[in-house]
């Protein structure tokens, strides 16, 4: 079995929780057990993305294979309490590819379902569209600061505890809306701290798999005149689905190029470009996510901080 499971060990928080979350237990070959970080209400589900992808590539005995796509569905949300149990079903293991099945489980019951194909190195045809003409990170506020500046108990807790600097290039959604009600949106995110960079670069994609997630839904909320602190506002992610185009370096400055496609019937559906900091696209992730506001009938039960 793959090494992959020597997560390295760091001294640095809140990086230090993230990568201690990522340090599967194996209970026998194809079943892991992990557990939770600290959570506000549910379990994150880029944390749960993330355990899943790196059980998936445990059991790929070809460490040329790589994470190439994924896809999941958030069946309920998980307990941060209780442990997560991972069980890999190998589906294909064929001359190019490898594509493995993971179900997560709380409990006995499913809250999500993963598959992801792996494929080695290859040649072919390339090609990378132009990444955005937007500001340096560093000319941009980090999150970070504004949440020091928050009296809102989740903006506090994520002021100590967020992993990530996101910088946004548009108005943050943090402190109230965008009154443009723009329906895109671009924003740089790396670790607050720099991880070892012998790093497996399983584990880079492991990691932009995590973090992803955290601002998925944000053009939905942009172009519909929601923020993160509308009032009795719930949000959670349905289904998620991710391509690696080439290897990504999750230490230097990534840029999230995101876009609403569409919102009804109390769902929304995004996708982001993700570039790395000199200009090529190295994945690109689309997610469906369930948004509710309160209305006449009380719906909206404001759940949405660190929801997956």
């Amino acid at each position: 079995m793959p090494d992959v499971l020597s997560v390295p060990v760091v001294d640095e928080e809140p990086i230090a929780s993230v990568l201690r979350s990522l340090q599967l237990e194996m209970l026998e070959p194809g079943r892991f057990r992990a557990y939770s970080l600290p959570q506000v209400r549910r379990i994150y589900g880029g944390q749960v993305i993330g355990q899943a992808l790196l059980a998936a590539s445990a059991t790929v005995e070809d460490e040329a294979r790589l994470p190439h796509s994924l896809h999941a569905y958030f069946l309920r949300g998980g307990d941060p309490d209780a442990a997560l149990d991972l069980s890999v079903r190998r589906l294909h293991d064929g001359r190019s590819f490898s594509t493995r099945h993971v179900a997560c489980t709380q409990d006995e019951r499913e809250i999500l379902t993963l598959e992801a194909s792996f494929q080695g190195v290859e040649g072919g045809v390339e090609f990378s569209p132009s990444a955005p003409d937007v500001p340096s990170p560093t000319n941009l506020t980090s999150a970070l600061e504004i949440f020091r500046t928050m009296d809102h108990p989740v903006a506090k807790f994520l002021g100590k505890t967020a992993a990530f600097d996101v910088r946004h290039v548009q108005r943050n959604l943090y402190t109230g809306s965008d009154p443009q009600q723009r329906a895109t949106q671009e924003l740089w995110m790396r670790p607050r701290h720099a991880l070892p960079e012998d790093m497996s670069q399983r584990l880079h994609r492991v990691l932009l798999a995590y973090v992803v997630d955290q601002v998925m839904m944000e053009p939905a909320l942009r172009a519909t005149g929601l923020s993160w602190i509308t009032p009795g506002m719930s949000l959670a992610s349905l289904d998620h689905a991710m391509w690696f185009h080439r290897n990504v370096d999750i230490n230097q400055w990534l840029l999230f190029s995101g876009q609403a496609l569409s919102a009804g019937g109390g769902r929304a559906t995004c996708t982001v470009s993700i570039y790395s900091q000199d200009g090529v696209r190295v994945a690109s992730a689309s997610q469906e996510g369930m948004v509710r506001v309160p209305d006449g009938d009380g719906a909206g039960s404001g759940r949405w901080g660190l929801a997956g």
